[in-house]
C-alpha cells in the first residue's frame, strides 16, 4: 500500500488546528487511561491499523497491561474494565458507530450517573478527535512502519 497525499505538508493549517484540539485534550482532566482506551476502541471500530499501532504502544509506555488490550475488543464479555470504563467504551462505540443509534438516552445516563458534564463533554471530544484523526490516516493511507 502507499501513502497518498500527505495532508500534513498539503493541508498545514488543518493539520495545525488537528493538534490545537489535541492540545486542548490534553489540557483536561480526561486521564490518560481513558483517552487511550478511547483511542484504541474507536480505531478498532474504524480499522485504522496506523492509529492501533500508535495508541497500543502509548498505552503500554503508560502501563495498560497486554490482557486489557487484547481483550478490548470484546470488553462486554470480560470484568477487567470498571464501570467508569465500561461507559467511557459504550459511548465511544455508539459515537463512533453514529450513524446506527446516536449516543442512547441509555448511555447518557449512566454516563451522568458518574461523571461530571464537563468530563462527559472531554469524553464526547476525545472520541470525536480520534475518529477525526482515523478519517485522515485511511483516507490517506498512511502506513505503519
Amino acid at each position: 500500500m502507499e501513502t497518498r497525499v500527505n495532508i500534513f505538508q498539503t493541508q498545514p493549517e488543518a493539520y495545525k488546528a488537528m493538534f490545537g484540539l489535541e492540545k486542548y485534550i490534553a489540557s483536561t482532566s480526561l486521564t490518560s487511561t481513558h483517552k487511550e482506551l478511547i483511542k484504541i476502541r474507536a480505531s478498532q471500530i474504524n480499522g485504522c491499523a496506523f492509529c492501533i499501532n500508535m495508541h497500543t504502544t502509548d498505552a503500554r509506555k503508560q502501563g495498560e497491561t497486554e490482557q486489557r488490550i487484547y481483550l478490548l475488543n470484546a470488553w462486554k464479555e470480560t470484568t477487567l474494565f470498571t464501570e467508569e470504563e465500561r461507559v467511557i467504551l459504550e459511548m465511544t462505540e455508539e459515537i463512533t458507530l453514529i450513524q446506527k443509534n446516536h449516543l442512547s438516552d441509555a448511555t447518557y445516563a449512566k454516563a451522568k450517573n458518574l461523571f461530571t458534564e464537563e468530563y462527559i463533554g472531554n469524553i464526547i471530544m476525545m472520541i470525536t478527535i480520534i475518529n477525526a484523526w482515523n478519517r485522515i490516516a485511511i483516507a490517506t493511507e498512511l502506513a505503519v512502519n
